[in-house]
C-alpha cells in the first residue's frame, strides 16, 4: 500500500483510508464530531449512505478563488448590483469577453457564478452528456461525421427529429449521471478510494498557500520541468488529468484552447496522474466503447505510455509532465482524477477548481486566469 506524506491537518494516507472504511458511519461522525471532517471522511459517509456520486456528494464541492464578482466590482468601483461594460472594462476586450459568460456584452454577478444551483452550469452539464453521446472517438473533438452518425442512429429513414427523439437520444439507458454502462457498483468506489482512483485523500493547497514545488518530466522524455523556475513573472495554470477519466477527455480540448489564448500571458503546465478507470478498477462501458482499454500502470515507462497515447489522441499541445510512480504530484496537488489552478506569480494558489469530474470547470478557470492576469496589471 502507497504512503503520502501529511502535509495538512485535513490530509489523510491511504492507509489511513484503508483503516477508516472498517468503521461504521456512526462510529466515524463520533470520531470527528466537533471537528472539521477530512474530505476523505466525507466521502467514505457519502458512499456508505448510497451516494450516487452526484455533484455537491461527499468530497465534490464547489471551486476556491480569490476572484470573485465583489471582487471584480471593487476593482471597478461599482456596487455588486451593477454591471460592467465593455467599454468600462478595465483590461483588454479579449479578457472581458471571457469574463462576460453569456455573451451579452455585460459582465454580471451572474456570469461569475458557478454554483450548482445556477442555470448556465446545469444546462452545462446536459450539454456535457450530449456532446459525449455524439463524440464516439472520445477525442473531445466533433467532427460533422459525428453530428451526422448521431442523428441518422437515432432518426433512422424519418428524415426529422423530435423533441422526443432528441431527449430519448440523450437520456436513454442512462443512471443519473453516468452513461449506460458507467454507474459505480460501491465495492467499485471502495476499491476506488483504497487505491486512489477515485482520488486523493490528500485535499492539496488552499487559495493564497504557496503552491507546492514539483519537477517532472515531459512526456517525450526531453525535458524536466520544475515549478518553481516559471515563476517571478507570469502565472501558471496547472491541469490535471488522464486517459480514463471521460470528462477529462471531453474537456481536455477546451483546456488547450484556453493555452492557445493565453499561452504568451501565462505558462500552462498539464500533468498527467494515475489512470481513474483502467480496465482492472472502475471499468467505464464509454471507456470501451471507444476502445479505451487499459491497466493501471505498474511502471513509469507504461504511465508514460498512456501519456503519448492520450497526447495524441486528444492533439493537445501545452506541455505534458508525468507524475512519477508513487503520485506524489498528484497527491500534492490532490489533482487526481482532474483538477485545474491558477498559480499567481509568486508563487501562491489563487484558484483551485473542485474536485473532478464535476469541479473540471475549463470556463472557470479561464475566469480566475484572466482576473489574476488583471490583478497583475492593476498592480
Amino acid at each position: 500500500m502507497r504512503s503520502i506524506s501529511r502535509s495538512h491537518n485535513n490530509n489523510l494516507t491511504l492507509e489511513d483510508v484503508d483503516g477508516l472504511l472498517s468503521l461504521t458511519s456512526k462510529e466515524l461522525e463520533s470520531r470527528y464530531q466537533g471537528e472539521i471532517t477530512p474530505e476523505a471522511v466525507r466521502m467514505i459517509l457519502a458512499i456508505q449512505r448510497g451516494s450516487k456520486m452526484g455533484a455537491g456528494e461527499g468530497w465534490f464541492g464547489p471551486a476556491e478563488s480569490r476572484y470573485s464578482w465583489d471582487w471584480l466590482a471593487r476593482r471597478h468601483g461599482i456596487n455588486a448590483n451593477q454591471s460592467i461594460s465593455a467599454e468600462k472594462f478595465l483590461g483588454p476586450r479579449d479578457w472581458f469577453v471571457q469574463l462576460d459568460r453569456n455573451r451579452d456584452e455585460q459582465i454580471t454577478a451572474e456570469d461569475l457564478d458557478w454554483s450548482e444551483e445556477n442555470a448556465w452550469v446545469k444546462q452545462a452539464y446536459i450539454i456535457n452528456r450530449l456532446f459525449r453521446r455524439i463524440d464516439h472517438s472520445g477525442t473531445g473533438l466533433l467532427s460533422r461525421d459525428n453530428w451526422l452518425n448521431f442523428f441518422d442512429k437515432h432518426v433512422g429513414g424519418a428524415g426529422n427529429m423530435e423533441f422526443e427523439d432528441l431527449r430519448d437520444a440523450i437520456l436513454s439507458g442512462g443512471h443519473d449521471m453516468f452513461h449506460q454502462g458507467d454507474a459505480p457498483s460501491r465495492e467499485a468506489l471502495i476499491e476506488g478510494l483504497r487505491t486512489g482512483e477515485l482520488g486523493s485523500p490528500c485535499e492539496g493547497p488552499n487559495v493564497n498557500d504557496p503552491a507546492p514545488d514539483f519537477c517532472l518530466m515531459t512526456y517525450d522524455g526531453e525535458q524536466s520541468i520544475r515549478l518553481s523556475e516559471l515563476l517571478g513573472t507570469k502565472p501558471v495554470v496547472l491541469v490535471f488529468g488522464n486517459f480514463t477519466c471521460p470528462p477529462f477527455r471531453s474537456m481536455a480540448p477546451g483546456a488547450d484552447a484556453v493555452y492557445g489564448r493565453f499561452g504568451n500571458s501565462a505558462h500552462f503546465l498539464c500533468v498527467y496522474v494515475r489512470e481513474a478507470h483502467p480496465i482492472d478498477g472502475w471499468r467505464m462501458a464509454s471507456n470501451d466503447n471507444v476502445g479505451i482499454e487499459v491497466s493501471q500502470p505498474t511502471s513509469y515507462k507504461s504511465r508514460v505510455s498512456n501519456a503519448r497515447r492520450c497526447q495524441a489522441s486528444l492533439r493537445t499541445t501545452m506541455p505534458l509532465l508525468v507524475d512519477e510512480m508513487d503520485d506524489s504530484t498528484g497527491h500534492a496537488y490532490s489533482g487526481m482524477p482532474d483538477r485545474l489552478y491558477v498559480i499567481d506569480r509568486t508563487g501562491n494558489v489563487a484558484y483551485k477548481s473542485g474536485r473532478g469530474p464535476f469541479g473540471f470547470r475549463v470556463s472557470e478557470m479561464e475566469q480566475a486566469l484572466v482576473m489574476a492576469l488583471l490583478e497583475q496589471a492593476l498592480e
